[in-house]
């Protein structure tokens, strides 16, 4: 029979094989899925890891798309380090894009031109103020009402999804867009520089980098970062300590919500160029899963970016060409999500064989 038996102490390298682990089993049930609707296997799992790196053209689409899931991880790893829960990254996304793309429509809309220099600086620290305002309601209910984040924070992300429609569906809808819901394209000023020409990859990527460097310098090698970590690991010591609870929720929630609205800002300005009802498919929900699989750490978070990435580009060249449900992906990333929880029983457990007879006596 087998049994789990607990460790003396957490092992680093169950640590770290478990994202690993979690990711063959996903692929082991992610074929059986693939025979079960008439598919190819083989062809099914080269869909979905493999094509997305055939050509220059994929590549970059899979760093575009890794670009929002990373910045919005980040932030998320320094909420849940914290003990604070932030589901809602995608409403403060969403208001990050209200925020940021409205200005760089406000500049268009009016004949406003400022030098790219000082255009798209101003688009992104609006988009930045966008998500922090959002997030502020969540940590003001939390603080003062002591409301439960987890649900203040989803509950939000439906609101935000109403401000957006009601906006592209009514006062900021293109009058020369054909009666589509979306605003005019943004002025070039407001636009991130290319990074590849002939491509989509803009500088967001390099942005992403930047803020992967300092986060980790904030989670681990500042003071303030230790605090928090320390109030999400022991709160009573934290308290004996006389670190305040309501400034770690604070500062958590207003990093968190920052980088959401930066991502958001960076999809607004770099991505599309304008806004649309369609301007996020979940990425403040697909980021949850990145964090974790990057067990919560900023380098690791850069491979979880890109391995969510790649499902969400393999599962579009998967509808495309074989004939693929929408929905798989999501069902691939549920099941990496949950195959990752129920792997990382293992850092703390060993699993042991023992015999009835031994059982018995």
């Amino acid at each position: 029979m087998l049994r789990l038996e607990a460790r003396p102490q957490p092992s680093k390298l169950m640590s770290l094989l478990s994202p690993v682990l979690a990711l063959a089993l996903t692929a082991i049930l992610a074929s059986i899925l693939f025979a079960a609707l008439g598919k190819d296997p083989v062809r099914g799992l080269a869909m979905f890891f493999v094509e997305p790196f055939s050509n220059l053209r994929q590549i970059t689409a899979v760093l575009l798309k890794a670009v929002p899931l990373i910045v919005i991880a980040l932030g998320l790893a320094v909420c849940y380090r914290s003990n604070v829960w932030n589901i809602g990254a995608e409403g403060q996304f969403l208001f990050g894009v209200l925020a940021g793309g409205g200005f760089a429509l406000w500049l268009t809309t009016h004949g406003i031109q400022l030098p790219q220099a000082v255009a798209l600086p101003l688009v992104l620290v609006a988009s930045v103020l966008g998500g922090m305002a959002w997030a502020a309601i969540t940590a003001v209910l939390r603080d003062r009402f002591n409301a439960n984040e987890i649900l203040v924070s989803l509950m939000l992300v439906y609101v935000a999804q109403q401000f957006v429609n009601y906006l592209v569906f009514g006062p900021w809808k293109d009058p020369a867009g054909f009666n589509f819901p979306q605003t005019k394209n943004f002025d070039p000023s407001t636009w991130l520089p290319l990074l590849v020409p002939g491509t989509r990859l803009n500088i967001g990527v390099l942005i992403a980098l930047v803020l992967v460097a300092l986060t980790w310098v904030f989670m681990f090698r500042l003071f303030r970062g230790f605090q928090l970590q320390v109030g999400g690991l022991a709160p009573a010591a934290a308290r004996y300590a006389g670190f305040s609870s309501s400034s770690a929720l604070w500062t958590a929630m207003m990093i968190s919500g920052g980088l959401a609205g930066l991502a958001g800002g960076i999809e607004a300005a770099g991505t599309f160029r304008q806004i649309t009802p369609h301007v996020s498919t979940g990425l403040g929900f697909t980021a949850i899963i990145v964090c974790f699989v990057g067990r919560l750490h900023p380098v690791g978070i850069v491979f979880a970016g890109i391995l969510l990435s790649t499902m969400i580009i393999g599962g579009e060249l998967g509808q495309s060409r074989l004939g693929l449900p929408n929905a798989l992906t999501g069902v691939f990333q549920g099941l990496l999500l949950v195959l990752l929880l129920a792997c990382d029983t293992l850092i703390h457990y060993r699993v042991r064989v023992r015999s009835a007879l031994a059982d018995a006596r």
